[in-house]
């Protein structure tokens, strides 16, 4: 059986397109520092820039020389690598047929996705400890001023932008949220987004299984969408014939790692239901 037909680009773009539809956590990161990634234990270089100074403008007075703006730097490792690998009749009838090769695409997109969501989601291990509330036992009474009262917080560290706010909570928050006596907003744009289920004053509302769970602590997430960065690499895409089958084989490997590069802007939720 001829290989010929096989494109690797065309099925990592696949691939690719597939996995964003399926991110939900991998979404809201800042994703601006993706490099040159070809294996595990690569790092991408995060740079930023620090503060700058206001002063009194006098009029025709010299300023002072321009200050030098320092950069911080910081190391993002890629950590993770994870694979697929899955056969099929005929790569060259599943090429020729692009529903086929479609389903198989999303299928591996969701395992990745759903393994990169989880892996996000477990940084709440990293979050300064100043930024972990305890909350009352949520119920559709209290659960919205609980939120509300951490987006307080977020906007004393200096972030005002809703659109660039998101809560990220359990399917049980996220049933509470919904049975609360308040509207939740929604519009058509939202409802295509994979997990949001509408906004409260503007911040998006994400619900995902992968959110961790502590026994009946539920470790919600209310995050900017720069808090933490994301840098992945779809690194190989191979088609093959397994010496034991009558069979095509596709396999491919996920390279990502993930930190919280904006501490002050990343808070835990932890609801515990009774």
């Amino acid at each position: 059986m001829s290989l010929t037909n096989f494109i690797p680009t065309i099925w990592s773009e696949t691939l690719a397109t597939e996995l964003d539809k399926k991110y939900i956590a991998v979404k809201n990161c800042s994703r601006d520092f993706e490099g040159d990634i070809k294996s595990k234990g690569n790092s991408v270089k995060i740079s930023s820039v620090g503060d700058i100074s206001v002063f009194d403008y006098t009029r025709n007075t010299d300023m002072n020389a321009p200050e030098t703006l320092s950069d911080a730097a910081r190391t993002l490792l890629i950590d993770q690598a994870k694979a697929f690998n899955f056969q099929i009749d005929d790569v060259d009838r599943a090429q020729a047929i692009p529903k086929l090769m479609q389903a198989a695409m999303k299928k591996a997109a969701s395992a990745l996705a759903n393994t990169a969501d989880n892996y996000v989601f477990g940084l709440v291990k990293d979050c300064e400890e100043s930024n972990v509330i305890d909350l009352a036992s949520p119920t559709e009474d209290n659960v919205i001023d609980s939120i509300l009262s951490v987006r307080t917080k977020l906007y004393k560290n200096n972030v005002y932008d809703a659109d660039d706010l998101v809560f990220e909570v359990s399917p049980e928050i996220g049933e509470l949220i919904l049975k609360a006596k308040i509207n939740v907003a929604t519009n058509n744009r939202e409802a295509l987004e994979n997990g949001c289920i509408g906004n409260i004053c503007g911040t998006k509302i994400y619900v995902s299984n992968n959110v961790v769970k502590d026994g009946n602590v539920h470790k919600c997430v209310a995050r900017s969408k720069r808090a933490v960065a994301f840098a992945e690499q779809l690194s190989e895409i191979e088609a093959y014939r397994p010496e034991k089958r009558f069979a095509d084989a596709v396999k491919g490997l996920h390279l990502y790692g993930a930190k919280i590069v904006f501490p002050s802007e990343y808070f835990v939720m932890n609801f515990t239901l009774a």
